[in-house]
């Protein structure tokens, strides 16, 4: 048991809601967002009736990025959970169900490393809601091009982050770090739809480990580096009715100690979508 098996985990979207003013965003991004708010609505609506594969292969690295053991590799159904309404703001979340690790069906008791994606995540899409903006600050709007469409870029952060948060489950740690968060997203500039999300934060962060974890071999405190994500969407067409979404391709993260860290990488496949009469449809 080592450092090389720690975790963080971004806690972003979990954020209340805020009443705060947005004056503090650019101006220029306020149309963006709203047509970006109007797209993540239709999104979900349309979402919560499509059913993906998703694989995640989880591989341990040394402080240089190299391999450390074998990778492990989990592949499971996932559908989008989406609250439009109630007391609180709407919740939107991904609900997975283990299908097989490392090939092969789950057995009872089996016990996925917590660097593994937990049964329910927030979406990555819920912080443009029209009830979430306001706990972000939107700014550095840019004009660019991204695979080959004319898209609008900007950058976000938490606009009244709490204090560094750390826990420890098993082997692995969990860190809360919203004011070291920064993101970027690509934005097409005429439909509102997200192409690309880039998030990161930085070190260097103390997290002491408890003593029955000292005494497993963990060290007593292991330094928090670095973490980066980046979620890619793709168009995905299905049929009866013919139908055209952006969907996500991907999910790519690292997590980083100073004596080495996670690499983590979701793939999204074999898309299929409810109809009416309960069959699927590719």
């Amino acid at each position: 048991m080592t450092a090389r098996c720690v975790a963080f985990l971004i806690a972003t979207l979990l954020v209340a809601p805020g009443r705060l003013p947005a004056q503090e965003s650019d101006a220029s991004v306020g149309p963006t967002l709203s047509r970006v708010a109007e797209y993540v609505e239709n999104y979900y609506s349309r979402a919560q009736s499509i059913v993906a594969r998703e694989t995640v292969t989880v591989q341990n690295v040394g402080p240089n990025m190299s391999a450390e053991g074998f990778a492990r590799r989990f592949v499971y159904n996932l559908h989008v959970d989406w609250v439009p309404s109630g007391d609180g703001p709407p919740e939107a979340s991904l609900a997975r169900e283990l299908m097989t690790v490392n090939g092969r069906p789950p057995k009872e008791g089996d016990e996925q490393p917590c660097t593994a994606p937990k049964p329910i995540t927030p979406e990555p899409l819920a912080m443009f809601l029209p009830q979430r903006q306001s706990d972000f600050v939107f700014d550095n709007t840019q004009q660019t091009r991204l695979d080959g469409r004319s898209v609008v870029r900007f950058d976000y952060r938490v606009r009244r982050p709490e204090p560094d948060k750390v826990s420890w489950d098993r082997e692995c740690v969990s860190m809360d770090f919203q004011g070291r968060l920064r993101g970027r997203v690509w934005v097409d500039a005429t439909t509102g739809e997200v192409l690309r999300i880039d998030e990161g934060a930085n070190g260097p962060v103390d997290m002491v480990a408890p003593r029955e974890q000292q005494r497993r071999g963990t060290p007593a405190v292991v330094v928090f580096d670095r973490f980066v994500e980046s979620v890619r969407y793709r168009p995905v067409k299905f049929q009866n009715p013919d139908e055209t979404l952006l969907l996500p391709a991907s999910i790519e993260s690292t997590s980083m100690s100073r004596s080495g860290g996670t690499r983590r990488s979701q793939k999204y496949s074999d898309y299929r979508r409810f109809v009416t009469d309960g069959r699927l449809v590719p």
